[in-house]
């Protein structure tokens, strides 16, 4: 993805729906859905200040948002549904599954050997859904 935030036609909603789409694909679009009953405009601030704002800004490729999204949400050690979306959007934006497995593990020295096990398990059910479904 050109992460250009300074196109002059592209408002904060377009680039941040490009961005979605490009990084979190089918995933990302179930998250919107799910708050279309609930929380319509809180969709349009998903698509508008991560998306829009900081995933589209230069200074760092959509990869390397993602490698610091999922140690984050990691970390966290409560954010397991986000955590499986932005495994899967690091799998789209061209992380490897070891680099995901890497991440996670590395999370045992700064968030806790509980936080790596679950960010783990979150991946290998992201991995084993991805080899259903090819």
């Amino acid at each position: 993805m050109t992460q250009d935030i300074s196109h002059p036609t592209s408002s904060r909603r377009e680039r941040g729906k490009r961005a979605l789409a490009e990084i979190d694909g089918e995933a990302g679009h179930k998250v919107i859905a799910a708050l279309a009953d609930i929380a319509p405009d809180f969709a349009d601030y998903v698509f508008e200040f991560p998306f829009g704002d900081i995933y589209s800004r230069p200074g760092l490729d959509l990869r390397s948002r993602e490698v610091a999204t999922i140690a984050a949400l990691a970390a966290m050690g409560n954010a397991a549904p986000q955590l499986k979306v932005h495994i899967e959007a690091g799998l789209n934006v061209g992380l490897s599954r070891q680099e995901i497995t890497e991440i996670l593990m590395q999370m045992a020295v700064y968030a806790g050997f509980p936080a790596a096990l679950n960010g783990l398990f979150a991946a290998n059910e992201v991995f084993a859904a991805r080899d259903l479904a090819a």
